[in-house]
Parts: C-alpha cells; structure tokens; sequence
C-alpha cells in the first residue's frame, strides 16, 4: 500500500474548526472538503452550481459524518461573497479557515482570447480571492479572531506560461498578496500559505482544457521525473497540514506539490533525459579521444 494515498494527520487535527471551501463542490476542491470533513472540520462549500453542491454535500456528509453547508456564490461578485460570509457565521458561528480554490482557465494562444475571456479568469481567479480574502480577512480583524488563508496557485506563477496568460497573470498576483498579507496581517495572527499544485489530473478541469484524445498525447505521466501524476490525498494532506495549529509557525510560505515536473522544464540540460545509454557510451568515447590527443 502505497501511503501517499492514505490520510496523513491524526483525527481530531480540525476538530471544531470552521472552513470555507471555495470551488469546493467537485475536483481538488472537493477532495480537500472531504479530508478536513474527516479531520472535524465543519466545511462550507461555494460554487455557482449550487446543485452540484448539494450532490457533493449529500455524498461527503454520508461517507465522513460531518456537517456541510452549500452556498451558491459567484466569487466575483462582492455582496456574494459578503452574503456566503454572513450564512457561514449564521450556520456555524465562526469562520477558522479560508481556502481560495476557485478557479478558471483556458489553454490558447493569446491573440485568439477577446478581452472579455482574458477578464473572466482574472475576475474569478484574482478578483474572486481579493473578495473572499478581504471579507473574511476583515472579519478576522474586526472581531479580533485568529484566521487561516490557504490559496491555490500554480508553478507558472512565478516561471510564466505560454499559452495561458491570463491564468498566469491572476496566480502571480495571488501569489504576491499571499506573502504580502503574510507579513501584513500577522500582527492579526492571521496566517496565509500557497500550495502550487502539480498534475493532480480532475476528470471536469481536464476534460475542459484537453479535450477528446489531447489528454493521451500530452501524457502527464511520462513528463514528469517520479513519472507518476499526483494522488488528490497527497493535495489534501498538505492542504490540511498548512490550515491546522500545526503549521502555525508557517506563513507566507508557497509549497510546491508537483514531482518535480517545474525543476525538470527549468534546467537547461534536462532534455538530455531524452538521450539513450549508448549515445552516452560514444559521448564519453570521443571526450576520452580528445584528452588523449
């Protein structure tokens, strides 16, 4: 049994503790809700498909016994986000934990996106963490509460990336108000984290951005060193790690949870991966040859 894919903190690690899950109805959202379910968390789950919330808040209350509210809410919009603040606090009490998970993204070329595609990813993905960000960050403030913030970004942020610019540019802003706010909103003891998620493949986001057979001939697998994708066990347990009292000590820290899959496009001579055993063998003939001479 391999224990990446198994739970990782002891049971009672959030106990009590109340979270707010954006995105939180399916993908890694969901499997990060399920996980602090099974650690005690009360979890609030948001989306704009309040639907496919209930579905997941039906499922996730039956297999781990804990307690989840669904609130329709589009991240973008300030008095949404206001109004899923104000149900949270109605339902539970307190708000402990936020996670910033809601996300959008193209793969284009970026002459093909309108402007008005281009604004979509940066409203939902930079926007929409602004808002719940200073929502529940003023809430913390005001009523002298502790708080949490973990939020989802990528390894482009910091490298870029061709062919989704607009993702690259809201994740290098959140990026920026994650070590930002660190600083900022400690004297609060209002912590903030990152995690830069790797290939953690989710059938809905991937279907969406690799359509048909694309995803067979841009296997994730074989590109990456361990040549493996990621468990979503593996996102969840480090997500839990970083919201719990046990990280508390962590803040505006960025984790990268990916295999090693950025270093490998970074290093100049990586590609030399590609070059087979006997290749090598002449290589290293021909470099003896030329001492010798």
């Amino acid at each position: 049994m391999n224990l990446y894919t198994q739970p990782m903190l002891r049971e009672d690690a959030l106990k009590d503790k109340v979270a707010i899950v954006t995105g939180g109805g399916s993908g890694l959202g969901k499997a990060m809700t399920k996980y602090f379910l099974q650690l005690g968390a009360k979890v609030v789950i948001t989306s704009r498909n309040l639907e496919k919330l209930q579905v997941t808040a039906k499922e996730l209350e039956e297999e781990t016994g804990g307690k989840v509210l669904c609130v329709a809410c589009d991240v973008r919009n300030w008095d949404e986000v206001e109004a899923m603040k104000e149900a949270a606090l109605k339902e539970f009490g307190k708000i402990d934990i936020l996670l910033n998970n809601a996300a959008g993204n193209f793969i284009s070329p970026t002459e093909r996106l309108t402007h008005s595609a281009f604004d979509s990813i940066l409203d939902i993905v930079l926007k929409g963490t602004k808002n719940c960000t200073l929502s529940i960050g003023k809430h913390w403030i005001d009523s002298k509460n502790s708080g949490t913030v973990l939020n989802i970004v990528t390894t482009y942020a910091w490298t870029g990336s061709a062919y989704v610019v607009p993702s690259a540019c809201a994740k290098a802003g959140i990026l920026a108000m994650t070590r930002s706010l660190a600083v900022e909103w400690g004297k609060y003891n209002i912590r903030f984290n990152a995690i830069a998620p790797g290939p953690f493949p989710t059938k809905g986001a991937w279907d969406r951005l690799l359509p048909g057979n694309m995803k067979d001939q841009f296997d994730l697998a074989k590109k990456n060193p361990l040549k493996r994708v990621g468990e979503h066990q593996e996102l969840a347990n480090l997500a839990a790690y970083l919201v719990s009292d046990f990280s508390s000590f962590v803040n505006g820290e960025v984790v990268t949870i990916d295999g090693g899959e950025w270093l490998q496009g970074a290093g100049e001579f990586n590609m030399l991966e590609d070059i087979p055993q006997e290749m090598w063998d002449t290589l290293e003939a021909m470099i003896k040859a030329k001492k010798s001479n």
